[in-house]
Formats: C-alpha cells, structure tokens, sequence
C-alpha cells in the first residue's frame, strides 16, 4: 500500500512507502513480549491472563460493556460510539443534532488531555478514532498504548503500554493504531507485531492475548479490530513484505481461532505467486446483520509494482470481499482494479448505506479507493448500481497487464490526468536521481492505468491517493458521502532484480518490485474534501486545500460534517453545501476521526489530535473535549511539521562542521529517523542506499551537510532535527556504520 512532506516534493526508492517514510523508523530499544514464541505461519495460540487491578477506577468505577448485540451494533451511536465506525454500516454518522449549522460557531473547548507523551516521535501516527461507552473514552496511540478517560474531567483512567520492540523492522506507512474494539468487558486491541490482546475494560490489564502472525514474517496488524457477535474480527497489513492476506475471526473470550478467510487464492495468479500475493486488510469490517454478511475491501497485490510474475487477475486483491458473518465462507466478491501495478489499493473502510433510487430502496455499499472513484455497489450481491463498463486499457507485456480494468460512469473526485506543474515537478526529480545520465525520458501517461517498464512514466493518481486510510462517512439525510482524498503524482520504473539476500532467520524485507519518484509525499499535494451523491455518483460540492487532505471525517443530523487539516484545524462544514462554519486549533496534526456522543444530555466532539508520519504533520498528544458551552480556548498554532518534530517544537541550528557528535546518541536518533530507509545497520532498507558503499559517507563534513540540507531523495532535517541531534547521526554513521574519520 500505502513521505512526507519536507517541501522537498520527491523522493526516489525501489519501495513506494517505504521510501515515502525516508526516516521514519528505528532501531533497538525495548523488547515485545514473547515475539514469535506463539505462532508459526497460519496458527495461532492463546495465552490468557487473570485480570487484576492497575490504577484505581473513575470516581463511580468504569460499567463493563456487554457481549453487545447485533441490534445495539447496528443501532445509530448516542449516548455511546462502540464500534470504530460508530455502528456496523461503518456510517461515522451520528444522529446528535443540539450541535447544528446554528450553533457550530460557539462550540469551545471543555478539556484537553495529554496522552502522557505517547506516541510523539516522527514514525508514530495519530489515526485511531475514539470509542466512548458511559462516560468513559477509549484511544490507543501508535505506540499501542491505549487509555481509558473520564469524558467528565478528561481524567486518564488507565494505560495499557504495548511495550513494542522498537526493533521491529516490517511495519509500513508510519507506527500507528486505527483504533479498539469494546465488548463483554473487554477492549479488544490489534498490535504492530501481529498480536490480538484483549484487555480487562475496568483496569486495563491483559487479558488473552493472541499471535494473529509473526511481525518478522512481515505482518502486522494496523486497523480496529470489530466485536461482533461474541468474536473479534480483524485483517493483517504486510502487503509489502510478501504476506498472505486474510481475514481472521476468534472468540471475544478466549482468543480462539473461530474461522480464517484468506485474500488470495490459487486459479488467478501465475504458478505459486498467491502465497506471497499480499491483498492485506488494513480497515475494520462493516457488517449487515439481515443479510448476515461482512464486508471488507483489500490491499494491493504483491510486488506491488511489478506484475511479472503474477500475471492474471490476482484475486482477491483490489477487491470488495463479502463473507459470511458466522463462517467466513466467500458470498461474493468485485474486483476495482485487475491485476494491480500502480498500489492502488482500497485501505478505507467500507460503508453501508440505504437509499431511494428510481423509486425503490437500495441497498448499498461504498468504497472511496486511491483510483479517486467512489465505488458504489449492491450489497446484496456486488453489483455494481451504476454502469461499470470493462473498458480496454494500455498494455505491456512485460507487466503482464490484465486486458480491461471497470470505469464507473461518473467523474472520479481527483484528477486522472497529470497538471503540467505535477509533470514538470516529476521530470525534475527523475533527472536529480539520473544525474548522471545523458539523457532523461520522462513518459507523461494519458490517463490512468498506463504501464510503465524501463523508462518512467508519470500518472496520477499515485500511490498516495485517491483516498488512502482514512475513513469517509456518509449522511443518510443528505444520502451524500464525504470523501478526503488528494492529488498524488508519481513516476514509475519496474525493478525487476531479485531482492538482497537476507541474513538466516532475517525479518521479511519490502517487495515493491519498483522504482518510484513521489511527487509532494503525502502532505504537500493538492487535497480534496469532495460531498458526493450517493444517489447519483455525481460530486455535489468539493473544497480543495493547497495541502492533502489526510484525515478521516465524521457527520451528523445537525448538517454538520468534521474534517481535521495538517496544520492542526479541527473544520466543520455545511453538509449540504460544502460552507466552511468551524474551525478549532488542536495543536497538531489533525490527523483523524472525530467521535460524537451524547453525555448528561449534551453533545459533544472528541478528537484525538497526534498529527502523522506520512502527511509529515505536527506531532501531538493532545485528546480534546469540545462542546457548548465549553469554556477552554484553542491551542496555539503548532507551525509546520516535518515528520519529526513535536508539535510547536522549536530547534535551533548553528552547530560546528568540524566537530563530533555522541555517536551513542545518533545511534537512538538514527533509530527513529533514519533506518527505514538505509536499515538498522545502515547497510540498506526499504530502497535506501547501504551507506557503506558511499565513499563520501566517511566523511563527517559532507554526512552532516547531507544530514541537514537532504537531496538526492532524502529530505533535510534542518530545522527538525536539532543540531545535537545532527552532529550526533553524522557521528555515528562515520564512526559506527562506514568507519570513517570524525576528527
């Protein structure tokens, strides 16, 4: 699937985000628990816990939540918001309306909670929505911690650490959590190593905990996982890495395996390609009880970009999937894109919806996809409801390029065609990353699904998006959806050669199977916040930003819709025509969902703002209370972010060329910011240089200068690193990884 923003504008990398993410991870540090000691690839084993006291419960304890029905999951959220997309239709609508169009401007803040400092360095990511259930609010960091907090008082409650082992090296698109599940007593939690942990829901303490897959083996598990009907539902991420996607559901009290679907299946891949095929589950499911049928949408297929090796269809990647609720046996499935080499994967969440349609009551499902359509079909049995024609599209035999790919009948939200300043932007970057070529050929695609081999072609949307991750919501008074996209381009190149050797019993290294330029990462492209008739499929109104729009959206009866910006707003729009009402500082990045909920009576907005690694996003830990009659004011404008620095983070520069860092300490700072790309070891990750082979990277002068100022593809730190920090990273990569000279 699917680096930032560094203003930099490009970065080139045989891995699409894992180069997009340039600096992003880590190294060392803390240990997991028991990682790999319960799982071998395909099994899992449980271990359970006693529950048991951490910190005293909220004045009037926490009330357990039930083994919730069917019915309660299905009902509109108010009092309460239990599930990740606020019911099973996966809506994030709430039928709340005291907060309205009227009254938007006066709503100020109640409380604002720091998350103890969780989740601040550049690779953590703020995407996980909040649960509330009486009185107490639900939020996990993309550290995996989670905390419990008194929506009163904004009191933190408990905290579970996840304790991840910072070694971990096959996480993709920044560290970050999308959020819990909640149901008979417990919050049920997917963790970045691959486990499923269910916790005691008054203490916070474990209480199974379940190897879904092994984190070296390329997995990991990003999204909320779905209580439904006694079970805890969840997808894998991983595509990347050579997995094999699935779907696997265990019993909500036990961490049993109940049944596994699998994302790919022999029959339309060539030889055994469907066993690394990839096709992961990044979102949390949404369900239709009367049907009793789950829906989910898919990753990309693996290698992303390089299609070689895996001609045919490649099933069920791309795909809408509907499986029985109780058996996880396949009852229909619609493939977006065939045969994927462009990443355009389907990582957002499914959303149910009914509406009127000539006449009669429709009942639908829609999938807003990094393609930039807004895919729109009958749940009952995958048809699509508007004409989806098999249109033929360019072929390439080396790609082994499928014949047709489906064109919706109705205008995509984001543009199929490259500006000329995306165009020129592109060939720019391609001939700083071929500066030593005679000549450069950059092919301007015209239009989208144009294959590309030797020689770069440019296209948009990219890998970016369309719509990545973050959720849609849709409003069954306005029978619209409201769509958060961008304006992605990129340049493309096949790597055909076969990946580095691994070291025995090594973690799985990226597989993209390409070399990408990525114009503008996935913060400085142009964003789209885009209302869209799900009636008709036709847009009804579209805001843009010069920025990304990268954050998920929430709407309610009170024709209101929320949307967060990089830069730390918190917006409310007119849902029915697009008027801009509110706008609410957090101090960072506004990078997710907002939770609506009912409390004594009065409505209120909970937001958890953290900012992003991808979007670059100012970092934060701040969980907002807002409401009427809410007496706190905004919080102070946290400047632009890098990717790295906290929130309002001011460094300064100014350090001597000629003198060397603590190499000790540029080995932590490397870790977090550097060894995504280049590897633990500095010896090459996911499509950096090893910088042994550097010869100028001996050189403590010209490694601090690229350090501060970037190039080549790699951003510059100046400004969010400070110069300790600086000089520390240059000295240890002289000292420790290229056994240079750092006098």
């Amino acid at each position: 699937m699917a680096t930032r923003n560094r203003r930099l504008g490009v970065y080139t990398a045989e891995a699409v985000i894992m180069l997009l993410v340039a600096g992003l991870v880590f190294v060392g540090g803390l240990v997991g628990w028991f990682i790999g000691h319960y799982a071998t690839p395909g099994h899992t084993k449980t271990v359970t816990v006693a529950a048991g006291g951490t910190q005293a419960p909220a004045s009037g304890g926490i009330a357990a939540a039930p083994a919730f029905s069917t019915s309660e999951l299905t009902a509109e959220p108010g009092d309460n918001w239990i599930t990740n997309g606020g019911s099973l239709s996966n809506q994030r609508y709430s039928p709340l309306d005291t907060i309205d169009t009227s009254n938007i401007s006066q709503v100020k803040g109640v409380w604002m909670t720091h998350l103890d400092g969780s989740g601040l360095a550049a690779k953590y990511s703020a995407e996980s929505q909040p649960l509330v259930y009486e009185g107490v609010i639900y939020v996990p960091t993309g550290e995996d911690d989670v905390f419990a907090v008194d929506a009163d008082t904004g009191k933190i409650i408990w905290r579970y650490k996840g304790n991840l082992d910072q070694a971990t090296s096959t996480v993709c698109c920044g560290w970050e959590s999308r959020g819990v599940a909640l149901g008979d007593g417990k919050v049920f939690l997917g963790r970045l190593d691959g486990k499923l942990v269910a916790l005691d829901q008054k203490t916070g303490k474990l209480a199974w905990s379940t190897q879904v897959e092994r984190w070296q083996n390329g997995y990991s598990i990003t999204n909320a996982p779905l209580y439904v009907d006694g079970m805890v539902i969840t997808g894998v991420s991983g595509g990347e890495y050579g997995i094999r996607g699935r779907v696997t559901a265990f019993d909500a009290s036990t961490g049993k395996l109940k049944w596994r679907f699998w994302t790919t299946a022999p029959g339309t891949w060539a030889g055994s390609s469907w066993k690394t095929g990839g096709a992961p589950v990044w979102q949390t499911p949404s369900v239709d009880p009367k049907l009793g049928l789950l829906y989910f949408t898919t990753g990309n297929a693996n290698p992303d970009n390089n299609g070689s090796t895996r001609a045919g269809k490649n099933l069920y990647a791309a795909s809408f999937v509907a499986l029985d609720l109780h058996t996880g046996k396949l009852r229909w499935h619609y493939q977006m894109v065939h045969h994927d080499i462009w990443d355009y994967d389907a990582p957002s969440p499914t959303i149910l919806f009914d509406a009127t349609m000539k006449g009669r009551t429709v009942h639908g499902i829609g999938e807003a996809s990094k393609t930039g359509w807004l895919y729109l079909l009958d749940r009952t049995n995958g048809k699509p409801l508007f004409p989806m024609p098999e249109k033929p599209v360019p072929q390439l035999a080396e790609q082994k390029t499928y014949p047709t790919q489906p064109f919706p009948s109705y205008a995509p939200f984001v543009p199929h065609s490259l500006s000329d300043v995306q165009y020129k932007q592109l060939v720019k970057q391609v001939s700083a990353a071929q500066k030593n070529a005679k000549t450069v050929t950059v092919i301007r695609a015209k239009g989208i699904y144009t294959p590309y081999w030797k020689t770069p072609v440019a296209f948009t949307p990219g890998p970016q998006g369309g719509t990545n991750w973050q959720p849609s919501s849709y409003n069954p008074g306005t029978h619209m959806f409201y769509v958060c996209a961008q304006s992605g381009p990129s340049a493309n190149t096949a790597e055909t050669a076969p990946p580095a050797k691994q070291a025995k019993g090594a973690p799985h290294p990226a597989t993209i199977g390409s070399t990408l330029t990525v114009a503008g990462g996935f913060g400085s492209n142009v964003g789209t916040f885009t209302a869209i008739d799900a009636t008709t499929g036709k847009i009804a109104w579209q805001k843009r930003w010069p920025e990304s729009c990268y954050a998920g959206s929430t709407t309610t009866k009170g024709n209101l819709v929320f949307i967060g910006r990089n830069d730390g707003r918190l917006q409310a729009y007119d849902a029915r025509n697009g008027k801009l009402l509110w706008s609410w500082q957090t101090g960072a990045g506004a990078n997710n969902a907002p939770t609506i909920f009912s409390r004594n009576g009065k409505e209120y907005v909970v937001f958890y703002a953290g900012g992003n690694a991808l979007a670059a996003s100012p970092h934060g830990d701040n969980l907002w209370l807002l409401g009427l009659g809410g007496t706190k004011g905004p919080a102070k404008a946290p400047g632009a972010g890098q990717g790295v620095g906290h929130a309002g983070e001011n460094n300064a520069g100014g350090g001597n060329a000629n003198a060397a860092g603590n190499a000790q300490a540029g080995k932590t700072a490397f870790a977090e910011n550097c060894a995504t790309c280049h590897g633990a070891d500095g010896h090459g990750g996911n499509g950096g240089p090893d910088l042994t082979s550097i010869s100028s990277a001996k050189q403590l002068s010209v490694v601090r200068q690229q350090v501060e100022n970037g190039g080549g593809g790699m951003p510059a730190f100046k400004g969010t690193l400070t110069q300790k920090q600086i000089d520390d990273v240059a000295t240890y990569v002289v000292s420790d990884i290229t056994h240079g000279t750092t006098k």
